[in-house]
């Protein structure tokens, strides 16, 4: 005990995707780029909705809301990574990386409380639309948000607490660009079980109640879209479900993956799969919801002519 006392490490080394300088060079010029469209094009969102009292409604208050969790994700593990490369640096503190697990894990819950939200009111909308003002009021669109964020919190909190309580020795090298909870799971010389046990139960039931509610909400309106007779009604009711769909197969996709495994099988493959949720996904919402949006886009279009 003494000697991995002696060798307990105060900082991690973020090796990054590559570990090989030119490639890593041009990884830095993608993440800036992307990292600065997801930044403008999730202003954008949240800037046209605000903007325009037309888009004052439920689902665009949830998309908001997804644009701003979308910024706050990137925000917590691309611009670490792209300081270090500018200052030739591959560290980060044990504080830090603790604090970076905690955000982590808050803002990748927060996304799929919020899609599995959006979902629910996707079905209000298509099932019930002569009571969707009466069911979707403002004060139960605000609940619902609030609950999302204590509930990630909490989750967040517990999962960063059993990684404080880890021991970690000689060994800090993490093959990644920020502080994935499982690659620092495999550097710990203590024992990991209980992390990955709560990983399996708490963390099982915070990722798959919302991708479950999204399955129910969707089978009960592709249930109800097979009933309209026209064929302009279903290709209205499920252009308004396009969107969501789209980008709830690109984030689960690949979160379960990844995360619904022990944390010694965490590879390669799973690395590029974690760049596609924390870097890919926050990058292409914008996009998929505004070019498949006429709303949107006609808010955009406003936005663009009074500048």
């Amino acid at each position: 005990m003494d000697g991995d006392n002696e060798t307990m490490v105060a900082e991690f080394l973020l090796l990054g995707l590559s570990g090989k300088s030119e490639q890593e060079e041009v990884v830095f010029g993608m993440f800036l780029g992307m990292y600065l469209v997801t930044i403008s094009g999730n202003l954008l969102i949240i800037l046209a909705i605000s903007c325009d009292p037309h888009l004052h409604t439920p689902m665009y208050f949830f998309l908001a809301n997804l644009s701003s969790v979308d910024i706050c994700f990137s925000s917590v593990t691309v611009p670490k990574a792209l300081v270090n490369h500018v200052l030739g640096s591959k560290s980060i503190s044990y504080t830090e990386c603790m604090i970076q697990i905690y955000f982590f894990i808050t803002f990748i819950n927060m996304d799929g409380f919020l899609l599995s939200v959006m979902a629910y009111d996707r079905y209000v909308a298509i099932c019930h639309p002569l009571h969707y003002t009466m069911m979707m009021r403002s004060r139960l669109c605000v609940l619902l948000v609030a609950i999302s964020w204590v509930i990630t919190n909490l989750h967040a909190l517990l999962h960063t607490l059993l990684m404080v309580r880890l021991t970690f020795c000689s060994h800090n090298a993490v093959h990644h660009f920020f502080c994935d909870p499982y690659p620092i799971l495999k550097l710990s010389c203590s024992d990991t079980f209980i992390n990955d046990l709560m990983v399996f139960t708490v963390g099982g039931v915070i990722f798959l109640t919302p991708f479950s509610c999204i399955v129910v909400s969707y089978v009960y309106i592709f249930s109800k879209v097979l009933k309209i007779p026209s064929a302009r009604g279903i290709r209205k009711a499920l252009s308004t479900c396009g969107s969501h769909l789209t980008v709830v197969s690109l984030f689960y996709g690949a979160i379960l993956g990844v995360y619904m495994r022990p944390s010694s099988s965490y590879s390669l493959q799973d690395t590029v799969a974690t760049v596609i949720f924390t870097v890919v996904t926050p990058l292409v919402n914008p996009f998929i919801y505004s070019l498949r949006n006429q709303d949107m886009k006609g808010a955009l279009r406003k936005i663009m002519l009074r500048s």
